[in-house]
C-alpha cells in the first residue's frame, strides 16, 4: 500500500516577496514583480526588464566566507529551504537523518556564476578562474548544500528538466516518500538566470516579452495580446512527509500531494505540441495515478507562460481532458505577478498552491484586459476569489517536450 505524503512547510523566495507569507500577500494584492534590469546593463537589449528578486541579503542565511562558494541560485535555494523547514517544524536529529533527503531542480544553475569566471578567463588567463567555480554553478549544489546545513542524509538529487525542472523535483520527491524510501523530503527548485547571456538568449529566440515601455504589465497569461514570457528568479521549496510520519509529530500540515504525470511532447525543441497532446497526457496520467477523476478537480495552477503558443495549447489541453467541466473550473497564472522563475517555477508554483487549497482562495491572473478567442476558460481575471477548493493541480511545461503536472489535496484532517 503506498504511502500517504503531506506538505508540512513551503519556503518561497520570488520578485514578489522573500517569504511565503509576503508571496502570498503580494498575490492577493495582484503585486507585479516585474520591473527594469538591475543585474546589469540591459541598453542594448530588445528586452531590458524582468521579475527580479528585491532585498535579498544572503548573509542572512550563509556566512560572508561561504558566500562566494554558491552560484545565486544556490543561495536562494537555501533561504527558502530555511523557511520551509523552519515552518514546518522538522528538526533532522540523526537518528532520522538517513530517512530525509533532499531533490531540487534547477534549468540552468549558475549561469552568473558561468559567465562571472568565463569573464576572468578571458580578462587573465586560466589562473584567474576560481577553485569554486564548479561547486559553484553545477545545478546539484543546491540541493548539496541544503543536505549539509539540515544534516538530511537520504536520498539525494537534482533534476535539470527545463521549466520542469522543480516539478520533476517535487513529484519525484513524492514517489520516494510514497515507495517507502524516505519519511521526509526537502524539495523544490531554485533559478537565478537573470544575466546579460539568460536575458540574451532568450531574446534571440523572440520567446521574451518587448513591452518595454510597461514592464509592471507585460506578463499577460491568456490575453490576447500577450507577446511572450518575463524571466523570474527565485525558489520555491516544500517539506513532503509520510503522513505517518508528520502526524506524529503534530507537524502542521497545508495539505496532502496526491498525484503525478509526466509526458513527452515528441514534437520540437522549444515549441509545445500543436494539439496540446503533451500537456493533456500529462495531466491525464496525473489524475490517473491519484484515481481522481477529472470532474473532482477545482483549480489549476496554470504553467500560463504568456507566450502566444503555451497559453492557446495549455487550454485546449485543459478543454480536452476536462470536457464540460473545463468552464467550472478555475483557472490562473501566478507568472503574471512572479515572471517566469524557469526551472524553479514549479516548486514555487507547487508552493502557491498548495497555500491556495489551505486558505481556499483562488490566486489571481493578473494584467488580463483582452479576451482571446482561443483562450476561453476562466482564468480567475485580475482578483483572488473566495472558492471551495478540494482538488488543485499545479502544471510545468519545458523546453524539449518535457512535461510534469502535479495534484494536491484539501487537507482536511479526516
Amino acid at each position: 500500500m503506498p504511502q500517504r505524503v503531506v506538505v508540512t512547510g513551503v519556503g518561497l523566495v520570488s520578485a514578489i516577496g522573500l517569504t511565503a507569507a509576503e508571496n502570498w500577500q503580494a498575490l492577493l494584492a495582484g503585486k507585479s514583480g516585474l520591473g527594469p534590469i538591475t543585474h546589469f546593463d540591459a541598453t542594448q537589449f530588445s528586452c531590458r526588464f524582468a521579475a527580479e528578486v528585491k532585498g535579498f541579503d544572503p548573509l542572512r542565511f550563509i556566512e560572508k566566507k561561504e558566500v562566494k562558494k554558491m552560484g545565486l541560485f544556490i543561495q536562494f535555494a537555501l533561504a527558502a529551504a530555511e523557511e520551509a523547514v523552519r515552518s514546518s517544524g522538522l528538526r533532522v536529529s540523526d537518528d532520522i537523518a538517513p530517512r530525509v533527503g533532499v531533490h531540487i531542480g534547477s534549468g540552468i544553475g549558475g549561469f552568473d556564476v558561468i559567465e562571472r569566471e568565463h569573464s576572468a578567463l578571458l580578462e587573465g588567463g586560466p589562473r584567474r578562474i576560481s577553485p569554486f567555480f564548479i561547486p559553484a554553478s553545477i545545478v546539484n549544489l543546491a540541493a548539496g548544500h541544503v543536505s549539509i546545513r539540515h544534516n538530511a542524509k537520504g536520498p539525494n538529487l537534482a533534476t535539470c528538466t527545463a521549466c520542469t525542472s522543480s516539478a520533476h523535483a517535487v513529484g519525484d520527491a513524492f514517489k520516494i516518500i510514497q515507495r517507502g524510501d524516505a519519511d521526509a523530503m526537502i524539495c523544490g527548485g531554485a533559478e537565478a538566470a537573470i544575466t546579460p547571456m539568460g536575458i540574451g538568449g532568450f531574446a534571440s529566440m523572440r520567446a521574451l516579452s518587448t513591452r518595454n515601455d510597461d514592464p509592471e504589465h507585460a506578463s499577460r497569461p491568456f490575453d490576447k495580446t500577450r507577446d511572450g514570457f518575463v524571466v523570474g528568479e527565485g525558489a520555491g521549496i516544500l517539506i513532503l512527509e509520510e503522513l505517518q510520519h508528520a502526524l506524529q509529530r503534530q507537524a502542521p500540515i497545508l495539505a496532502e500531494i496526491v498525484g503525478y504525470g509526466m509526458s513527452g511532447d515528441a514534437f520540437h525543441i522549444t515549441m509545445p505540441s500543436e494539439d496540446g497532446s503533451g500537456a493533456f497526457r500529462s495531466m491525464e496520467n496525473t489524475l490517473k495515478d491519484a484515481h481522481v477523476a477529472p470532474g473532482e478537480v477545482d483549480y489549476i495552477n496554470a504553467h500560463g507562460t504568456s507566450t502566444p503558443y503555451n497559453d492557446k495549447f495549455e487550454t485546449m489541453a485543459i478543454r480536452r481532458l476536462f470536457g464540460e467541466h473545463a468552464y467550472k473550473l478555475a483557472v490562473s497564472s501566478t507568472k503574471s505577478m512572479t515572471g517566469h522563475l524557469l526551472g524553479g517555477a514549479g516548486g514555487l508554483e507547487a508552493g502557491i498552491t498548495s497555500l491556495a487549497l489551505r486558505e481556499q482562495i483562488v490566486p489571481p491572473t493578473a494584467n488580463y484586459s483582452v479576451p482571446d478567442p482561443d483562450c476561453d476558460l476562466d482564468y480567475t481575471p485580475n482578483a483572488p476569489r473566495k472558492r471551495a477548493m478540494r482538488y488543485a493541480l499545479s502544471n510545468s511545461f519545458g523546453f524539449g517536450g518535457t512535461n510534469a503536472s502535479l495534484l494536491f489535496k484539501r487537507w482536511d484532517n479526516a
